[in-house]
């Protein structure tokens, strides 16, 4: 009869076991999920603020240009026509500085690149795990 009793809790702490690996597989695939979601958003958001702020770099790089011609313009001239050349210039580089603000504001709401939820959803795992371990029942 003790035989049959000792057998029939190798069995159930087999089970146990066996359930516990299934329980931490499915914890740690959906952990694993929750970090790549998690990553993909951030990289989008950091895409498009680095976009954004090429954006501002080309038409940086227009407005230059646009400088360049207005100053010839006016030194070949010296009439009006380098006051257009200079408001054009102008709103070159005013949109260039609203379109570098936006690109900064994208990549500064991107966060850092950890991802966080997911190692906070990991820890809280972690401890309510040792909690249980410690207490002796199982999860």
């Amino acid at each position: 009869m003790a035989y049959t009793d000792t057998r029939s809790e190798q069995a159930s702490t087999a089970a146990l076991v066996s359930r516990l690996s299934e329980q931490v597989s499915t914890l740690v695939r959906d952990e694993l999920m929750l970090a790549r979601m998690e990553m993909m958003e951030k990289g989008r958001r950091a895409g498009k603020g680095a976009g954004l702020l090429g954006a501002a770099g080309v038409m940086t790089m227009y407005g230059t240009g646009a400088l360049l011609v207005t100053a010839g313009a006016a030194l070949a001239l010296v009439v009006p026509v380098w006051v257009a050349a200079l408001a054009v210039t102008g709103v070159l580089f005013l949109a260039a500085a609203v379109t570098a603000l936006a690109g900064r504001q994208e990549i500064h709401h991107a966060g850092p690149a950890l991802p966080q939820a997911a190692m906070a959803s990991g820890r809280e795992d972690v401890d309510a795990f040792m909690d249980a371990a410690r207490a002796g029942r199982s999860l």
